[in-house]
């Protein structure tokens, strides 16, 4: 059974930039795709952002793309999601998976997943 803790939530303004990380342990690490998914209150959980294996692959929910970038440390068990530009509907909780399998966009993919991570964005 994988663990997957998220870090580096909590309250921007509208602009502003946060980076949170997400640890993966109890499993290999390099062997699973990661993806980043979020809900926000009333909401269905959506996609945001995934990373094939090896990191050479990346796939953006249009809504983000331009602003969020997410990448890998193989090395440290982490995959990371750098949020910039900030705004309002970016509020949600926000969700680390771990996969092997296919497609990554979809959320009934995902094996395995964090306890989520709370973003507010005020403006």
């Amino acid at each position: 059974q994988a663990q997957l803790v998220e870090s580096g939530g909590g309250l921007v303004q509208a602009g502003g930039s946060l980076r949170l990380s997400c640890v993966v342990s109890g499993r290999t690490f390099s062997t699973y795709a990661m993806g980043w998914f979020r809900q926000a209150p009333g909401k269905e959980r959506e996609f945001v952002t995934a990373i094939s294996i090896r990191g050479s692959s990346t796939y953006y929910a249009d809504s983000v793309k331009g602003r969020f970038t997410i990448s890998r440390d193989n090395a440290k068990n982490t995959v990371y999601l750098q949020m910039n530009s900030l705004k309002p509907e970016d509020t949600a909780v926000y969700y680390c998976a771990a996969t092997r399998n296919y497609p990554l966009v979809a959320a009934t993919s995902y094996d395995y997943w964090g306890q989520g991570a709370q973003v507010t964005v005020s403006s």
